[in-house]
């Protein structure tokens, strides 16, 4: 029986996936990324746990998640960094009548993608920027690599896009060309979600004692998250519910 490295649990998910969500966030992840909310994530640390102590748990609050249209989600850190567990979890969770997301950045082999595809229902996929500039200040992976996972798995799974809005980064025209260029060449299922960026996990770099590199970069205004999907709509883009 594989074991999973986790950082934690939330048993009651409203953001990670359609309805109310088991939402389990693994450890370990080699992104980097310089607005990360959840640094305390990328070390592997020593908490473990087994697929059947999940699902156990999961079931004790099934009646809400079934109701809610809602489920598993496995988030981290990076799910694709371990695999063997994900796929073993949410194999079984699929034979129990369980709804399954992983919320992943795509920085992973392929041979990681596929053994966890099978048993997924939709994917979140971060894309950390649009623009090979913007991979490189903000994450320590290329943008290549990580396009060729995207295509890779919004051809065989509905994925919903999270994109994450950060002044002088990620907003500007180039930025937005690039997104809707992206997204374009995507199966016409995918939607996108548009995130504003927030500044609450600077508390988590003092506390691991990191320097935030983004300190100084403010959160976008409502009207300019509104804008910014605005213009996704009228290139024919289709966003997330959540958007709506």
């Amino acid at each position: 029986m594989v074991k999973g490295f986790y950082h934690s649990k939330l048993t009651f998910g409203t953001m990670d996936g359609p309805g109310i969500r088991y939402v389990l966030f693994l450890a370990g992840c080699r992104m980097g990324c310089a607005f990360c909310h959840n640094p305390d994530t990328w070390a592997q640390g020593q908490q473990l746990i087994t697929a059947e102590e999940v699902l156990q748990e999961a079931e004790d609050y099934r009646q809400f998640y079934d109701s809610s249209g809602g489920g598993i989600t496995v988030s981290g850190g990076e799910p694709l960094l371990q695999p063997e567990f994900v796929a073993e979890l949410l194999a079984k969770a699929k034979a129990r009548g369980w709804h399954t997301v992983i919320d992943t950045c795509g920085l992973a082999g392929k041979e990681a993608v596929m053994q966890v595809l099978p048993y997924v229902d939709r994917v979140l996929f971060s894309l950390k920027g649009s623009t090979e500039g913007s991979y490189h200040d903000l994450t320590k992976a290329k943008r290549k690599d990580i396009l060729a996972n995207l295509r890779l798995i919004a051809a065989r799974k509905p994925v919903t896009l999270r994109y994450v809005l950060i002044p002088g980064y990620t907003d500007g025209k180039d930025s937005l060309a690039a997104l809707i260029g992206i997204v374009h060449a995507l199966p016409q299922t995918v939607e996108v979600e548009v995130l504003p960026y927030h500044t609450m996990g600077i508390v988590k770099w003092d506390e691991l004692g990191w320097d935030y590199t983004l300190r100084d970069v403010p959160e976008p205004s409502k009207g300019e998250v509104d804008s910014f999907r605005q213009s996704l709509r009228q290139a024919g883009i289709r966003l997330a519910a959540t958007e709506n």
